[in-house]
């Protein structure tokens, strides 16, 4: 055994002789970048504590309205998975963001009833990135939410990841279709 630690410690004084404390904290200091590159892919709640959610938001008028019909109430039917703020409350509208706003590269999706109709609608959720939070008209339904883990039908991840600006500003609804039924088992 004695060969292994003559190997080693040969090794060891190899190493330290070619290195030097400024490479080492260089190195440690690469690894620390590296991990902090990663910290914006990681979900977080958009969502301020003392926000109200739900039914009863106040739309940009002010007043609550509970009518599915008025696309800056929370109540809207598109809306009924959607996590954050209206951009029809911010200056775009339900399908476009606003000047200055670009669309995120990944989004969630929910199925929506429309009232209307009575049929359900594939709801294509994308957030509007590259600006500050608008402030304004915050809904938060988790109709079918599913667990964290399930990202492409979780609404509480910031999808402005992908993009070259990260900061979040409101969030659009597309009707993708008519969602279908599925055929029983």
């Amino acid at each position: 055994m004695q060969w292994l630690d003559n190997y080693f410690e040969r090794k060891t004084r190899e190493v330290a002789q070619l290195t030097s404390r400024r490479n080492a904290l260089i190195t440690v200091g690469k690894v620390l970048i590296g991990a902090g590159a990663l910290f914006p892919i990681l979900p977080f709640d958009r969502q301020p504590l003392a926000a109200p959610s739900g039914p009863g938001q106040t739309g940009e008028h002010g007043g609550p309205s509970s009518d599915p019909n008025v696309d800056t109430s929370c109540e809207y039917w598109r809306y009924c998975a959607l996590d954050g703020f209206l951009c029809t409350c911010c200056g775009g509208s339900i399908t476009q963001c606003p000047p200055g706003a670009e669309v995120s590269k990944v989004t969630w999706v929910g199925t929506c009833q429309n009232p209307n109709d009575g049929k359900n609608y594939l709801i294509s959720y994308n957030d509007c990135c590259g600006v500050t939070a608008c402030g304004r008209c915050l809904c938060n339904y988790n109709q079918g939410e599913r667990p964290a883990y399930r990202m492409g039908v979780h609404n509480d991840v910031n999808w402005c990841m992908g993009n070259k600006v990260n900061a979040y500003h409101c969030t659009v609804a597309v009707a993708l279709g008519v969602a279908e039924a599925r055929p029983p088992a």
